[in-house]
C-alpha cells in the first residue's frame, strides 16, 4: 500500500533550484534511508513528504487519514514547558478521555439509581475505550522512551533551559511516542551517545510503522533501513536494501552508464565520420550523387533523434585533505596516572589511568555526562585534576577540534578565519581553500553564511596547514557528509602521528581505532581493540 507518492517535484529557492522533477512512492512497511551530499536537498524533501513544504512544481500525495510526524534538526517548542508536559501533551486525546472518566466518577457519587445505571454504562464503555488505547500506560511508556534516550533525569526541567543537544533528544522522545504512519527523521542520531544510538537503532527496526530518514552514520542506516534513497546533483535514484548493499549497486549501476555512455560516443562518432564521407564522394562525382547526399541526410536526422546520454560522474570534487607534522613528538605522549575529576559533589571520575604512545591511535568512548570532553581539556592543559597527575611528553604539537569548533567569528570572512590560523598571504591562501572546496570569490563570503559542513571543512582545512603531531579531536565526523567522511578517514589512516579521538560513529570509531578506552561507572578501562570488539566485553544494553 502507498503511503505517499510524488511527481515531477521541483523546488526553487530564491535562484537555487532543488531537485529534477522527481517522483517516487513510500511504501508502507517500507524503512528508506535518504543520502547525498550536503546541501542536495535531504531535508527539503522530508519537508515535502511531511506537507510542511510546498513544492514549487509537481504533485504530492497521501494516503487517507494517515499521519506523519517529522524529526527536525532543530526542534521549537514552548519555552516553560517542562519535558513531562511535552510528552504528556502527545497523548492528548487519552488525557481528556481520562478527565471525562473523573468527571463522570464524581457525577455517580450523587447519582439517583436510574441515572447511576446509565453513567455506568457510559463509565464502562468509555474505560474499556481508555484500556484499549493504552491509557493506563502512559506514564510506562514516556517513561521506557526517557530512558533509552538517556534523558530521564531531564523530565520536570522546561524546555527553555536544555540545550541544543537535549532538545534535539526530546524532540525525538515525543515523535516515537506519537508513532505516525510516516516517521520522518532528518538526522536522527545528532547528538546522541553510543547507546542511545544502539536504542534508537533497535527502536526504529522494530518500528511497525513506515520510516525515512536522513542521516550520515553508516552503521545506523545498516541496521535501519531497507531501501536506500540518493540524491544527486537533483536526481533521485532509489535501491533496495542497506547502505552496505546500495555502496555496491551504486558502483555497479555507474559502471554500467558510463559503459553506455562510451559505446554511445563511439556510435556518434562512427556515424559523423560515415556522414562525412558520404558528403565527401557525393560532391567529388560528376555530376555529384544526390542518392549518397539523401543516404548522408538520412543519418543526419536519425543522428538528431538520439538521447545523449550524460556522462556519469565516477568522482566528483572533494577536499584534498592531507595531514603532515613537521617533527615527530617523544615517544611518550600523554600519560595519567590516577586522575580524579569532581564538579561540586559529584565524582565525575576516578582514578582514570592511560598511557598514550607516539603513533597510537586511541579512542575515547562512552555515555554522555560521564568526562569525555573534561579529559580531553585535560591533555589541552585547559582543565585542572583535582587528584592525580596528567603529563605531556616533549615535542608535542597538538592540534585540536572541538565540538564547538564550528563556532567562529561571523563578521570575517572565510578567507579572513583561514589567515587567523594559518600564517599564509591571500595569494597562498585562495589554492589552499580551493582544496576545500572554496573556490574562487567564495573566499570573500562572511562566515554566518556557512552551513555546518562547511564550518568543518574551513577549520579542517586550517588544522591540515598547521602540521601538528598529535591530533586530539572531538566529534570530528558531525556535520559531514558520507563522501567527506571518507575522505578525513583516508587521511588519517596515512597521518604518521598520533591521534586521539572522541566519536559516536561507530563506523569511524572501527575503521581507525585499534585502541578504546571506555568510560563507565566513573572510571575508565583499556582494550586492545576496536569498539566493536570492546563492547563485546563491555555488553552494552541496546533496548
Amino acid at each position: 500500500m502507498i503511503i505517499s507518492q510524488f511527481q515531477h517535484i521541483l523546488c526553487h529557492f530564491a535562484t537555487q533550484k532543488i531537485f529534477n522533477q522527481i517522483k517516487g512512492e513510500v511504501m508502507q512497511g517500507q524503512r528508506i534511508g535518504l543520502v547525498g551530499r550536503n546541501g542536495e536537498g535531504k531535508t527539503t524533501l522530508l519537508n515535502v513528504l511531511a506537507g510542511i513544504l510546498q513544492p514549487t512544481e509537481g504533485i504530492i500525495t497521501w494516503k487517507k487519514d494517515s499521519s506523519s510526524g517529522l524529526l527536525e534538526q532543530t526542534p521549537d517548542e514552548q519555552e516553560e514547558r517542562t519535558v513531562e508536559q511535552l510528552m504528556i501533551a502527545v497523548f492528548s486525546e487519552l488525557t481528556l478521555l481520562q478527565q471525562q472518566l473523573t468527571g463522570m466518577e464524581r457525577q455517580m457519587e450523587n447519582a439517583s439509581p436510574e441515572e447511576l445505571d446509565r453513567l455506568l454504562l457510559r463509565y464502562g464503555m468509555l474505560q474499556d475505550d481508555f484500556i484499549q488505547r493504552g491509557g493506563y500506560d502512559i506514564d510506562v511508556k514516556i517513561d521506557q522512551v526517557l530512558n533509552g534516550l538517556k534523558i530521564k533525569q531531564l523530565k520536570f526541567e522546561q524546555w527553555g533551559h536544555l540545550s541544543g543537544g537535549e532538545k534535539t533528544k526530546v524532540g525525538l522522545a515525543k515523535l516515537l511516542l506519537q508513532k505516525p504512519d510516516l516517521l520522518l527523521l532528518d538526522e536522527p542520531t545528532n547528538h546522541l551517545d553510543l547507546e542511545a544510538i544502539e536504542w534508537l537503532g533497535s527502536f526504529i527496526s522494530h518500528y511497525k510503522g513506515t520510516i525515512v530518514l536522513a542521516s550520515h552514520d553508516r552503521y545506523f542506516l545498516d541496521e535501519t533501513v531497507t531501501h536506500i534513497w540518493e540524491i544527486d546533483q537533483g536526481d533521485l535514484i532509489q535501491y533496495a536494501g542497506n547502505y552496505s548493499s546500495y555502496v555496491k549497486e551504486r558502483e555497479a549501476r555507474l559502471l554500467i552508464e558510463f559503459q553506455q555512455y562510451q559505446d554511445q560516443q563511439k556510435k556518434i562518432q562512427k556515424m559523423k565520420e560515415t556522414i562525412k564521407r558520404l558528403k565527401e564522394w557525393a560532391n567529388r562525382a560528376n555530376p555529384p550523387n544526390a542518392g549518397m547526399h539523401r543516404q548522408a541526410k538520412s543519418i543526419e536526422k536519425a543522428l538528431h533523434r538520439i538521447e545523449i546520454l550524460d556522462r556519469p560522474m565516477l568522482t566528483k570534487k572533494q577536499m584534498a585533505l592531507d595531514f603532515q607534522i613537521d617533527g615527530r613528538s617523544g615517544k611518550d605522549v600523554i600519560f595519567l596516572d590516577g586522575v580524579w575529576k569532581e564538579f561540586g559533589d559529584r565524582i565525575l571520575f576516578h582514578d582514570v589511568s592511560m598511557h598514550i604512545r607516539y603513533g597510537e591511535r586511541a579512542a575515547i568512548v562512552g555515555s554522555n555526562g560521564t568526562g569525555k570532553t573534561t579529559l580531553l581539556n585535560m591533555m589541552l592543559e585547559k582543565e585542572q585534576a583535582d587528584a592525580g597527575e596528567v603529563k605531556l611528553g616533549s615535542g608535542l604539537s597538538i592540534g585540536y577540534l572541538s565540538q564547538h569548533t564550528l563556532e567562529m567569528d561571523n563578521d570575517r570572512t572565510i578567507i579572513e578565519e583561514f589567515r587567523d590560523a594559518v600564517a599564509v598571504s591571500e595569494y597562498d591562501a585562495r589554492p589552499m581553500l580551493a582544496k576545500f572546496l572554496f573556490f574562487g570569490n567564495m573566499v570573500f563570503q562572511p562566515v554566518r553564511q556557512l552551513s555546518g559542513g562547511e564550518r568543518m571543512r574551513l577549520r579542517l582545512a586550517q588544522l591540515m596547514h598547521q602540521n601538528h603531531n598529535l591530533l586530539i579531536l572531538d566529534e570530528p565526523t558531525n556535520h559531514l557528509d558520507l563522501e567527506a567522511k571518507e575522505v578525513m578517514e583516508e587521511a588519517l589512516s596515512e597521518f604518521p602521528g598520533t591521534i586521539i579521538v572522541v566519536s559516536h560513529d561507530r563506523y569511524f570509531l572501527d575503521k581507525l581505532f585499534p585502541v578504546t578506552y571506555w568510560l563507565r561507572n566513573e572510571t575508565i578501562e583499556r582494550f586492545d581493540g576496536n569498539y566493536s570488539a570492546a563492547r563485546e566485553k563491555v555488553i552494552v544494553p541496546t533496548k
